[in-house]
């Protein structure tokens, strides 16, 4: 069986009991990163008291290894082998590695289960304070200015169609600063929240003008709410 399993997006003490069970069980977890989910399954021995299968192995796999590893995954799994897919952070699949082996499931009537957990995506909605009643997550923000503008073009297309509308994205803080110049010329009319390290020590939700969200200096993971 395959288990889709969503991992805390970075609060350790959000792991759940079926998280935990679901991961310690598990004969092969596919990693995003191995080192931080070796570093989970340490911290769920300590924090369940779980014992971890003797003979379980984290495997690397990131966006670049999804079409290399398909088919020995797919063995696997007919095999009837327990596997578990993992994020770094958060929910498989979202902005995250996992659809081509999920659509390829799908296609060949391969079962699989989700696991869920936190979302910074449904995290930042809340602390927006903007009303959550219709929104749209827009996965990572373009890195190029045009591709942004465009996207920019399509968001105020929908706020006319959808006037209550509210959108969710990432951006890396090396790049933010531009996103938010690109937005106070392009989304004048706007308003946009900016959170930062949800969940963590040094978690922040900075609600301003964009002129000034743009001024800032930021690090860490990046989650922003449009108006």
């Amino acid at each position: 069986m395959l288990y889709i399993v969503g991992t805390p997006i970075g609060n350790l003490d959000d792991m759940s009991i079926r998280q935990a069970k679901t991961l310690s069980q598990a004969e092969i977890i596919l990693a995003e990163d191995t080192r931080s989910t070796s570093f989970l399954i340490e911290k769920i021995k300590e924090k369940f008291n779980y014992s971890i299968n003797p003979n379980q192995k984290i495997i690397s796999y990131y966006k670049e290894k999804e079409f290399e590893k398909l088919p020995e995954i797919l063995e696997w799994l007919e095999d009837g082998r327990n596997i578990a897919l993992s994020s770094e952070a958060g929910m498989p699949l979202i902005s995250d590695p996992g659809f081509l082996l999920i659509s390829t499931c799908v296609k060949r009537n391969i079962p699989f289960t989700v696991i869920p957990g936190p979302s910074a995506v449904t995290t930042a909605v809340v602390y927006s304070g903007f009303n959550p009643k219709q929104y749209m997550f827009l996965g990572f923000l373009p890195k190029k200015e045009s591709e942004l503008i465009k996207l920019i073009g399509k968001i105020k297309e929908v706020k006319k169609l959808f006037p209550d509308s509210i959108f969710v994205a990432f951006d890396s803080p090396m790049r933010i600063n531009e996103s938010l110049k690109l937005l106070q010329e392009h989304y004048i009319e706007g308003q946009v929240v900016v959170a930062r390290e949800l969940t963590k020590k040094f978690e922040e939700i900075t609600r301003e003008k964009i002129k000034e969200l743009e001024e800032r200096e930021y690090k860490g993971e990046i989650t922003l709410v449009l108006k």
